[in-house]
């Protein structure tokens, strides 16, 4: 990150660039005999700053200490000493250790997942053709935002495109401080401040836009995939039409986490109460007047299909698929959460408890379930986030449908599977900051390899020639 100016804010850096910002304030540390715990350092990094990562782990190794990182890109386990696969899939099904070794060692356990895509025994499927580029396109001219040098970019419609580059490069800027901001505006659905462009065009060609970013889906232990995918407001309903229900006056509003009526009066539907312990971290305890089950006694006494909204919520997904199958406006959305390979997952979960690649997927799930139709602009930020390369697969196919069904997918994206599957390729570079900031290929993957000045292109060609 040596093209960043010091007076830099923090909240402007990248996910990359703060990754290794705190990783070369440890090594200046010159620790020994310390364990360091990564959660996933390569998010937020093409793969020429992820070999750097790499470079740096060993570093900080070298030094005397330990190092464990959760980690899914296959370029950081393979350069692992020690590596502990978990499995052998998620949620009830997983929670056990499937393979534990030297990297060669598990290479050659024909139960693991991870190393069948190691040994390109499971891959991703290159394409054998791309869509052909229509007439009709979005391109927006002039952009001169943050470290963007006059940039002019074209997003031809109905096309899955990716857009790439080295960490600090443009990319964010380029696609949500000046396109999807300038088309929010248009489109009346926000009013953030817009980068500098001189002209936008093709705008008219749109219905909607729809952006999914990186923000977390709740703060709080009543955000959960009920109440994200607005699931829950059907549950009420049916809650409130049973027998019982209608014999006591209950209404939806008795089921609900969030107004007074039904909920625990004492932990406002949390189930668990947080006491301040002042010069040290808070701690979280079960609720002991509902016994951590969020709703009073008697409303708990109201069950559908001989389960209160206790029991419901602590129910998986693929399980309520079947007990709502007769209620459309439920069974449809719970499909979605299936579809994105999150059967697995209880309908209550907390959403202050899922991981990075659960919570990306749920906000895929709601996409899918809010916008249906043509002619719409998708804006994918780093979709792969937290995403093993079985669950990038499937992520794949979900981008192909919604392209398919005639809309435009924009993915900015550092994982190469998924660039080699687009249609089309912006690369910023060549470097970061002010080294940056240029459009330095634009073109199908095929054409993008075939530049010398890609740094995309080097890695692109690597996964297009396996």
């Amino acid at each position: 990150v040596g093209y960043l100016t010091l007076n830099r804010l923090g909240k402007t850096l990248s996910g990359g660039e703060c990754q290794r910002i705190n990783l070369a304030t440890q090594l200046g540390n010159k620790l020994c005999s310390t364990l360091y715990v990564l959660d996933e350092p390569s998010i937020g990094l093409h793969p020429s700053d992820t070999e750097k990562l790499i470079g740096l782990m060993h570093q900080l190794r070298d030094h005397g200490n330990t190092l464990v990182v959760v980690e899914h890109d296959l370029e950081v386990i393979s350069a692992a000493d020690h590596i502990i696969e978990l499995g052998p899939w998620a949620g009830y099904r997983g929670g056990e250790v499937i393979a534990a070794g030297e990297f060669k060692k598990v290479l050659e356990d024909k139960g693991c997942l991870t190393s069948k895509y190691l040994t390109n025994t499971f891959t991703i499927p290159l394409r054998k053709s791309r869509r052909p580029r229509g007439e009709k396109s979005l391109k927006i001219t002039g952009v001169f935002e943050n470290n963007l040098k006059d940039v002019d970019a074209e997003f031809p419609l109905n096309q899955l495109i990716a857009v790439t580059g080295v960490s600090g490069s443009g990319k964010t800027t380029l696609v949500h401080r000046v396109l999807y901001n300038a088309l929010a505006r248009l489109f009346k659905k926000d009013n953030l401040p817009v980068g500098k462009f001189h002209r936008l065009y093709g705008a008219d060609l749109l219905s909607d836009i729809v952006l999914l970013d990186q923000k977390p889906i709740g703060k709080n232990s009543r955000s959960n995939p009920a109440t994200y995918l607005k699931i829950w407001e059907d549950v009420r309903k049916i809650y409130a039409n049973q027998a019982l229900s209608i014999r006591r006056g209950y209404g939806p509003q008795h089921f609900s986490f969030n107004v007074d009526g039904g909920r625990c009066p004492v932990c406002k539907g949390e189930g668990e109460i947080t006491l301040d312990m002042h010069f040290m971290s808070e701690i979280k305890l079960p609720c002991e007047e509902c016994d951590g089950k969020k709703f009073k006694k008697t409303v708990l006494e109201v069950e559908f299909k001989g389960k209160s909204v206790h029991q419901l919520l602590k129910t998986t997904v693929d399980e309520c698929i079947e007990l709502f199958r007769s209620y459309v406006s439920v069974s449809s959305k719970l499909q979605l959460l299936k579809r994105v390979g999150l059967g697995y997952l209880e309908l209550g979960q907390s959403a202050t408890t899922l991981s990075g690649g659960e919570c990306q997927r749920i906000k895929i799930a709601s996409v899918l379930g809010e916008k249906t139709g043509s002619n719409i602009l998708y804006i994918f930020d780093e979709p792969t986030t937290g995403l093993h390369i079985d669950d990038v697969k499937r992520l794949i196919e979900i981008l192909h449908d919604l392209v398919d069904e005639k809309n435009t997918v924009v993915v900015i994206e550092h994982n190469m599977d998924v660039v080699a599957q687009a249609d089309w390729v912006l690369d910023l570079g060549p470097g970061g900051g002010e080294h940056g900031g240029r459009l330095v290929a634009s073109g199908t993957p095929e054409e993008v390899i075939q530049n010398p000045d890609s740094e995309t292109g080097k890695f692109l060609k690597k996964i297009m020639s396996i």
